[in-house]
């Protein structure tokens, strides 16, 4: 199977391409732009969206649901929300074979409809703050779609909150921001920057974004998440008010953040060999295969029962794991199935494991060198759950180590050049949106974030007031890690 895949190193793009698809993930639909997920596509979203409402469980925000169909009078009520959106909206004229009376937009984000309802729900300070997510499909027309990275419709979560104050909100915020780092480097073992977006990438209708940006296995970077303080733009707009204490009227403050099935395509780009897939073992819909490696007659029966008995010790423990005791296909074949679709333990049992009272097992994390290794058949399990948390470990320290290695600090403009050709710049900016357009019209590399002060480094820390901008030489006011981006 991997020999029919697109080279990772020559063509990371086409490699990706079909990655996706051999590995049973998603597939194109033949409405364009659009993908259907998977079974074993759809178990690792699955994964991500357990992982992240968990998390938004423990802080306190509930789930709720709200309407596909949006009307377009209230994405004008928003300015700077309708100039964003509208080159991706898609709109329904007809329906029921009738013209509508007003135009519906088939929803792209939640901010204008659920802000609507909030209006209607919020009277005093004792119904703050709320928060509320939703896990919805949305639909933005896209014209250079990718599976999972890009497409016209695609699942996500959409969180959105109101609270009495700007410090709440802000606070807010910035707490789904390190919810989000949480879940991308404890269960997609990806390293992440936080950080603000600059203002000409900041959401529209926003006061201020802030995101996490991962690395991937071709060196360009990935939005993976964003969380924005909208301030009173959208409680303005729908008149969203409450009555405080002293009895006084007073605009909201409120705040989105979400992330997407782009998740998805992050697990497989950064993670992701001439193999096939690598996935972390936290978001694995198989963490471990059984592969009973057939003799004849009672050979047979003895390891096919052995394998029987290790798949319900693993299962009991809790661990997803697949025996595949196909007879129609070679083992070889199965092993290259398995490598294809990621899953990170691969234990072989055949009459000579069973004879030396030990399995043969093979982690997906390492080369088919390194990760060949045997464990005792007495406490497998164990053995097991230690093996899959050191996999976890490891592939989030490949990435890291991957990411750090790629990331140049640049003196001057003609280095900045070559940094964001072979991986990522982070340099001094002047805070100019003129330059940080030159930069992006000169390189393609556009602005991916700011770094919060609790991530600035001390070498950067003695550096402000005093660097100097990477593309026109005025001092320097925030230092900025730029990119070649999806």
């Amino acid at each position: 199977m991997a020999k029919g895949l697109t080279s990772y190193q020559n063509d990371f793009s086409g490699w990706y391409n079909d990655i996706v698809q051999k590995a049973d993930l998603a597939d194109y639909s033949p409405v364009r732009g659009c993908m259907v997920i998977k079974p074993y596509g759809y178990e690792l979203w699955e994964a991500v969206k357990n992982g992240l409402d968990r998390r938004f469980k423990e802080t306190g925000h509930v789930n709720a649901y709200f309407p596909l169909f949006i009307p377009m009078s209230f994405f004008e009520k928003e300015a700077k929300h309708v100039e964003g959106f509208a080159p991706h909206l898609a709109v329904v004229t007809i329906g029921g074979g009738k013209e509508l009376e007003e135009p519906l937009v088939v929803r792209p984000t939640s901010e204008t409809i659920i802000g609507h309802m909030y209006a209607q729900w919020i009277k005093s300070y004792r119904d703050l703050p709320i928060l509320i997510n939703q896990w919805a499909n949305v639909v933005r027309w896209e014209l250079r779609t990718r599976l999972f990275l890009r497409t016209m419709e695609f699942l996500w979560q959409e969180g959105h909150t109101a609270h009495a104050t700007y410090e709440e909100a802000q606070e807010e915020t910035l707490r789904m921001l390190d919810v989000y780092t949480d879940f991308a480097v404890n269960d997609a073992a990806i390293p992440v920057f936080r950080g603000r977006k600059t203002k000409s990438e900041t959401f529209a209708g926003a006061i201020a974004s802030y995101t996490i940006e991962a690395m991937m296995g071709d060196k360009r970077a990935l939005q993976a998440g964003t969380s924005h303080n909208l301030g009173q733009n959208f409680a303005n707009a729908f008149d969203i008010k409450y009555l405080d204490q002293e009895n006084q009227l007073q605009h909201c403050w409120t705040t989105s953040w979400g992330v997407s099935t782009r998740m998805v395509g992050a697990i497989v780009m950064v993670h992701g060999d001439a193999k096939g897939l690598r996935l972390p073992p936290v978001v694995a819909p198989i963490q471990v295969v059984i592969i009973p490696i057939f003799g004849k007659g009672a050979e047979e029966t003895d390891v096919l029962e052995k394998s029987h008995q290790l798949f319900q010790e693993l299962k009991m423990l809790g661990i997803r794991c697949h025996l595949d005791d196909r007879t129609e296909v070679t083992p070889g074949f199965k092993f290259n199935d398995w490598e294809m679709r990621g899953v990170p333990l691969r234990i072989e049992i055949g009459q000579n494991e069973i004879k030396a009272a030990q399995f043969t097992i093979i982690r997906r994390d390492m080369s088919a060198d390194t990760g060949r290794g045997s464990i005792l058949r007495e406490d497998a399990g164990s053995q097991v759950k230690d093996i899959l948390r050191q996999i976890q470990q490891s592939l989030f320290d490949q990435a890291k180590a991957f990411r750090d290695s790629n990331v140049h600090e640049p003196t001057d403009y003609e280095e900045f050049k070559k940094s964001v050709q072979g991986g990522w710049a982070f340099a001094w900016w002047c805070g100019k949106e003129s330059c940080e357009l030159e930069i992006k019209n000169e390189t393609k590399a556009t602005s991916r974030s700011i770094p919060l002060d609790d991530e600035l480094d001390e070498k950067s820390k003695s550096e402000k007031g005093k660097a100097t901008c990477v593309r026109c030489g005025e001092l320097g006011t925030e230092k900025v890690y730029f990119a070649n981006a999806y």
